[in-house]
């Protein structure tokens, strides 16, 4: 044989592995060959692939293919069709039974976990979930979340929602979302852990509704999405993190929402107190973190001595991934009230350009005390709607306080580099002895 001195390879390859390895898809020894019929590009026929098989081998390394060819409804024939599964799949199921090898991509791994369920091979099932596991992403999550569901793969199934609270936009944005049933839609749209701003959110689910009403040959019209997406999923969908122009420049056209609800949203944005709405207001990124910027230690404090009623603190940093910014905590007296204007601005250096957030005359009455410090106390400032921030992007925030004067920190304690959950802040250092950057102890998030 080609690579041997001389016909006598048995002796030359001392492993039963690389024996049968040797004999893999060649027609030596063989007594069975799996054929293939393969269209051309304009539907006419290709000549037939084929792979040459070893029944015996075959036989010991699955269940099926032992009743399939030693059974009492033994296969006679030595010319095989298998109509359920490709070429290349069934090679890398053979590659396995041969010798516990198999080369495994994204655009195979799926039919070959199919063919090592159907064929009864658990080892190389458990490979192929394995490299399914460590490959999913946001763009096949979901082919590989049903692929997990049908066949009970539940530590499968876990990772994949692992990845779709992570990776949420990419998961929304890719081609498998639309087409997936609507109860899974559902699932997703309810989830309270989302990495995505919920605009993009409502753009794919109603692309969604847009395919269902076509895959079911319906006219589209003022009522038809609502129909299709139902109550459920409508009202799982938090508008109120929206910010209006985002709301105003996709969600009216859609046709999703009553006239009433929009007016209802408007008036949120206008900040009517009285209205109220179906539409849930807290953050799906779970429970808010607090980048704390001081240790705080007694003796460090210092007594405002502003001489003015308004002070304007403000802050810069740079973080290294993506958050989202809920508020800001300040220093402030016990007992006071509080009207805080701010604005965020986002630039590729620590000083921006581009406003993101603005919120003026946000009013604050309540404050409280440190639990361990008594002389220190605080307040939170919590945006409406969480602003978005991305890694490697530098950011600043500028505030107006009215109210009467609190304690703050000296400047040099101050630290430049804070990890907290992950997440590293980076703060620009103010000049010694300016106080005005240390009236934020906090910024509060979550990732």
């Amino acid at each position: 044989m080609a690579g041997f001195a001389n016909d006598n390879w048995q002796t030359e390859l001392p492993s039963i592995e690389e024996r049968t390895m040797f004999i893999f898809n060649k027609e030596l020894m063989s007594d069975v060959k799996f054929v293939f019929t393969e269209a051309n590009d304009d539907g006419s026929k290709k000549a037939k692939l084929a792979i040459p098989a070893h029944k015996f081998v075959l036989g010991i390394g699955s269940p099926v293919f032992y009743a399939m060819f030693y059974g009492p409804m033994a296969e006679t024939t030595d010319s095989i069709e298998l109509p359920d599964c490709d070429y290349e799949s069934l090679l890398e199921l053979f590659r396995h039974l041969y010798g516990d090898d198999a080369i495994l991509s994204e655009s195979n791994v799926m039919q070959v976990y199919y063919l090592a369920k159907k064929y009864m091979v658990p080892s190389l099932v458990e490979r192929c979930t394995e490299h399914m596991s460590e490959n999913v992403e946001g763009s096949n999550v979901f082919s590989v979340l049903l692929l997990a569901k049908k066949f009970e793969e539940k530590s499968l199934e876990d990772r994949c929602w692992g990845v779709i609270k992570t990776e949420t936009t990419e998961a929304v944005m890719s081609e498998d979302f639309v087409t997936l049933e609507r109860s899974l839609v559902e699932s997703i749209v309810k989830m309270e852990r989302l990495f995505v701003k919920e605009v993009e959110l409502f753009k794919a689910v109603d692309l969604w509704s847009t395919k269902e009403i076509e895959r079911r040959g319906l006219t589209i019209n003022v009522n038809t999405k609502r129909e299709i997406l139902g109550e459920e999923i409508v009202k799982a969908i938090k508008f109120p993190l929206m910010s209006q122009k985002e709301f105003m420049s996709v969600v009216p056209d859609s046709n999703i929402l009553t006239v009433k609800e929009v007016v209802d949203m408007m008036k949120h944005f206008s900040d009517i107190k009285e209205v109220s709405l179906p539409f849930s207001r807290s953050p799906r990124s779970g429970p808010h973190k607090r980048c704390l910027r001081f240790n705080i230690t007694s003796g460090l404090m210092r007594t405002s001595s502003f001489n003015k009623p308004a002070v304007s603190p403000n802050i810069s940093f740079i973080i290294n991934k993506g958050i989202f910014l809920h508020g800001v905590q300040f220093f402030g007296k016990y007992g006071g009230n509080y009207i805080v204007d701010v604005d965020i601005y986002k630039s590729g250096d620590f000083w921006g350009s581009t406003r993101l957030f603005k919120r003026h005359g946000i009013n604050i009455s309540q404050t409280y005390k440190d639990e361990t410090i008594s002389s220190i106390s605080y307040f939170d400032v919590l945006f409406n709607n969480p602003v978005c921030l991305e890694g490697g992007k530098g950011y600043r925030i500028d505030t107006t306080i009215n109210g009467p004067p609190g304690n703050y920190i000296n400047s040099s304690h101050e630290e430049k580099f804070v990890e907290c959950a992950g997440v590293t802040f980076t703060f620009k250092k103010r000049a010694t002895g300016n106080h005005i950057s240390c009236q934020f102890p906090a910024l509060i998030f979550s990732v």
